[in-house]
């Protein structure tokens, strides 16, 4: 039987640590923040943690402290810091890391390679986040919907320690998935990702960009990209939350609209009708994690000889608004569009509703 010692250390108490620590709290756990922000830390030591939004209301007391405070080793570390941050995140938590101990990364992107590098794989944990939160304010957060949750050794092995941490993952959310296959669900999130930084250039809600006919080959070609490239790389992208990539794989026009039409319908009423991407580059005015999620997906498709050339604009055009030189606007998405029209025309892949004859 494994036996993990609490208290439970979060490394970033934002929205996805946040919401994440406070459930546990909730359920009787012992938990630890940490983050950067001292205002942060000090509302939480001060007043705690404020949760609101359709999942649960309440304010939990918890201890926080910045990473130079930290004292101890820890069984059970759940990093939630933003991908650009997590080679400074996992350098300071190895030393409180127990000789037993384990890093979930409940991050977004591909973050557990990354981890693993530092701690080895042996002591990596990934795992698939999809649900609605936000960070308001200092010690306060926005969990406004639940979504998908899956965890997964990174080898895909089954053991005693993730059948304990998923029963710990189904106290956060009592659907949590234990999955052999953790990189297929990173992997198809990397593809919609994408989709939603695309929208993030823009001033377009989510379910306005998706649902808009124009948009459609640059959504049909910056998923195929990313997911060409998983295949690739010897991933079997997984469906989630109305996301399937076998439309985009299979290049089927009807069935991409049924998959869009899909997802739209699931956003009806959301709470959060833009992403975090749009929230970081036209609220927050910071850099985003696009740049360090698509970034290793165009180095992978150049290794295969694979055609990259849309994300690779999606990540110029985030790079310009993030410095100044350009503001998020539709104008941004058309010139991808472009590229992803473009790109069609070379490798004779043919969009809907694009005056074309058809797929190939």
């Amino acid at each position: 039987m494994v036996e993990f010692k609490e208290p439970i250390l979060v490394w970033g108490a934002g929205a996805i640590g946040g919401a994440m620590g406070a459930s546990w709290i909730r359920s009787g756990h012992d938990v630890v923040f940490v983050d950067v922000a001292a205002d942060h830390v000090g509302a939480i030591n001060n007043t705690g943690l404020k949760i609101e939004g359709s999942v649960f209301n309440d304010v939990v007391r918890a201890r926080a402290c910045v990473p130079t405070a930290l004292e101890g080793k820890f069984d059970i570390v759940v990093l939630a810091v933003k991908a650009q941050h997590t080679a400074q995140a996992i350098r300071s938590i190895e030393p409180h890391l127990s000789k037993s101990g384990v890093v979930i990364s409940c991050q977004n992107g591909m973050n557990e390679l990354e981890i693993a590098k530092v701690i080895g794989a042996e002591r990596t944990i990934g795992a698939f986040l999809n649900f609605t939160a936000d960070w308001i304010g200092p010690g306060h957060i926005n969990y406004a919907g639940r979504g998908s949750v899956v965890i997964g050794e990174i080898d895909g092995s089954s053991t005693p320690r993730i059948e304990h941490l998923h029963r710990l993952f189904r106290e956060f959310d009592e659907d949590a998935i234990l999955t052999a296959n953790i990189f297929g669900y990173l992997w198809s999130k990397l593809a919609y990702g994408a989709v939603l930084s695309a929208a993030a250039v823009t001033n377009e809600t989510t379910a306005d960009f998706l649902a808009s006919p124009e948009m459609r080959p640059l959504i049909t070609v910056l998923s195929r990209e990313v997911l060409n490239t998983a295949l690739a790389e010897g991933a079997e992208p997984q469906p989630f939350q109305g996301f399937d990539p076998a439309p985009f794989i299979k290049n089927d026009p009807t069935e991409i609209e049924a998959c869009i039409s899909n997802i739209l319908s699931r956003r009806k009423g959301t709470a959060k009708p833009r992403s975090g991407f749009w929230r970081d580059l036209a609220v927050r005015k910071r850099p985003t994690e696009v740049p360090q999620h698509l970034g290793p997906v165009c180095e992978a498709a150049h290794r295969h000889g694979l055609s990259i050339e849309t994300v690779a604009h999606l990540i110029a055009q985030v790079r310009r608004i993030e410095t100044g030189q350009a503001v998020n606007d539709i104008s941004l998405a058309r010139e991808m569009l472009a590229t992803a029209i473009a790109s069609i025309a070379k490798s004779s892949i043919h969009p809907p509703d694009s005056g074309l004859t058809a797929f190939v």
